[in-house]
């Protein structure tokens, strides 16, 4: 009996988990298996795996291979585990030594020639490997960039299995020349590293790339200043956003510029944006940067590819994507209902729970989402709506898409009129980005410390039963006669009083008073 080992980590969701790979040759018929709950693309790895050992010179047994990936009572996909099902194999053929593996991860998938390509999600991989005591890992030298940014874990980059095998001290036949036989350890990395105090402003691409474009920019905007105070408010607090107006008024403007007013993200917060598109594989595009995501899918985009599915295990959708940052919906009511009803669990709890055939998912989806929608279907009911040709019956199925239930969760709504004087020769100074996020970040500083006790970071996730027991009689009072006239609900009470709190936090004060209470009303009940 010869048996072979090593490990590699699995992925569910965002949580990694360490699995033992074990190789047996066994006497009997030529085979090679695959057990422990393998996928598609996984039980295809028997072929890449037996192609590229005979690429570096090893024989293969002409008797029965068997793999094991253990724990076997969870699901294993993808070609990331094409690496350590070889080395296994190589140990129990006696290509490679039995020792030397010890609190090693080896993770990569194998071309048929023996070369080693990138995988999607090395950086919560290495990141659970490292709190479960991997202090060694061999990773794609393609992903060496990513791997570098997990602090306290060695990693070691390949280019080929034929590197892998002369590491851990067996011989090989490289048959790629081209390639360096050298492993790449100190390889310059393209993706930033973590930095808490980057402004966002820092070009972190190649020396060789195309200069990046401008960064969007609240100055960019003409006019729509009450909208723009609205944005302020709703960046402070963490609020989700409604806009309301006739084309062409600068709705999306505004939204793709609601990251560049946003507080920046904390080193743990890039972290976790990071982790989630190494999983999406668009680290390498975005890099490692404190401002915060912005998602804007199409309005025909699937209720799958919104929350995320996919077969077997669920992957990411779009608000996973938005995690920490802004989920932009352009002209809402067009989206379908059903994709609109799934925002409402995520929307209360920041996580989506995700149920597939395979297994069950948690991904993050804390964002905050703003809404854009015109008057009514073609565009013109504003002002005497003398161009509108929209019937009642026509304005009233378009704007029940957007049901009870989800306005209820819009903190502001919002109006954006047309822009009647564009001002071209108004030389005044319009305000930038960056003088709003100093006031929007004051405002978040004051809220963090106010709930260090609680965890909280922003005042729309404060509780219930906290703004009731710290809000002063005097505001509350005008919260309760919005309820008997049911211009709000119970849920609309807590809302507004949070959108209270942002507005004194804007304003330096230590509570929010009737005023206060009073705007946060009209917030959320003036833009339809």
């Amino acid at each position: 009996m010869r048996l072979g080992s090593a490990e590699s980590v699995g992925l569910i969701g965002l949580k990694a988990f360490l699995i033992h790979v074990q190789s047996f040759i066994s006497p009997g018929l030529p085979y090679f298996s695959i057990i422990g709950l393998p996928d598609a693309s996984l039980s295809e790895s028997r072929e890449r795996v037996k192609s590229a050992c005979s690429a570096c010179g090893f024989r293969w047994p002409q008797t029965r291979v068997t793999v094991n990936m253990s724990p076997a009572s969870k699901p294993k996909h993808g070609s990331s585990h094409d690496l350590a099902i070889a080395t296994s194999v190589l140990e129990a053929g006696g290509a490679l030594p039995t020792e030397g593996l010890d609190h090693t991860v080896i993770l990569g998938e194998l071309n048929l020639d023996g070369t080693i390509l990138p995988i999607n999600g090395l950086l919560p991989i290495l990141t659970q490997a490292r709190s479960q005591g991997i202090t060694r890992a061999f990773v794609p030298a393609d992903n060496l960039d990513e791997a570098h940014l997990v602090p306290d874990i060695e990693v070691v980059g390949l280019r080929h299995l034929g590197q892998l095998i002369q590491a851990l001290g067996g011989r090989s036949r490289i048959t790629a020349p081209e390639l360096d036989s050298h492993l790449d350890t100190d390889k310059s990395t393209a993706i930033a590293s973590v930095d808490p105090n980057n402004s966002g402003h820092e070009d972190n691409s190649p020396a060789n790339a195309d200069p990046s474009p401008p960064k969007p920019d609240m100055a960019d905007v003409i006019g729509q200043e009450e909208t723009k105070w609205a944005m302020m408010v709703a960046a402070a607090g963490g609020h989700h956003m409604l806009m309301v107006g006739p084309p062409g008024a600068g709705k999306s403007m505004l939204a793709a510029r609601l990251p560049s007013i946003m507080p920046v993200l904390d080193a743990v917060q890039q972290l976790e944006v990071a982790s989630i598109r190494s999983l999406c594989g668009t680290l390498s595009q975005y890099g490692i940067s404190d401002v915060p995501p912005f998602e804007a899918p199409h309005h025909t985009i699937s209720m799958a590819a919104m929350v995320g599915g996919g077969a077997g295990l669920a992957t990411p959708g779009a608000i996973t994507r938005a995690h920490r940052g802004v989920l932009f919906m352009d002209e809402a009511p067009e989206f379908s209902p059903r994709v609109i009803q799934s925002l409402r669990e995520p929307l209360e709890i920041g996580r989506i729970f995700l149920s597939r055939a395979k297994g069950s998912t948690t991904f993050p989806a804390r964002f905050q989402l703003v809404m854009a929608a015109n008057p009514c279907p073609c565009g013109y009911g504003y002002g005497t709506g003398e161009r509108c040709t929209c019937t009642p019956r026509e304005r009233l199925r378009y704007w029940n898409r957007l049901s009870g239930p989800i306005m209820d969760r819009i903190d502001i709504q919002t109006t954006v009129p047309p822009v009647t004087d564009p001002g071209f020769d108004d030389h005044r100074p319009r305000q930038h980005s960056a003088q709003i996020r100093q006031r929007v970040t004051r405002a978040r500083q004051t809220a963090t410390e106010r709930f260090h006790k609680e965890g909280w970071t922003c005042n729309a996730q404060i509780s219930g039963e906290w703004l009731r027991q710290n809000t002063s009689a005097k505001a509350r009072l005008v919260v309760d006669q919005a309820l008997r006239r049911q211009r709000i609900s119970l849920r609309g009470a807590d809302r507004t009083m949070r959108l209270a709190w942002t507005l004194s936090d804007l304003d330096g004060r230590t509570s929010p008073g009737a005023d206060d209470v009073t705007t946060g009303i009209l917030l959320r009940t003036r833009a339809v």
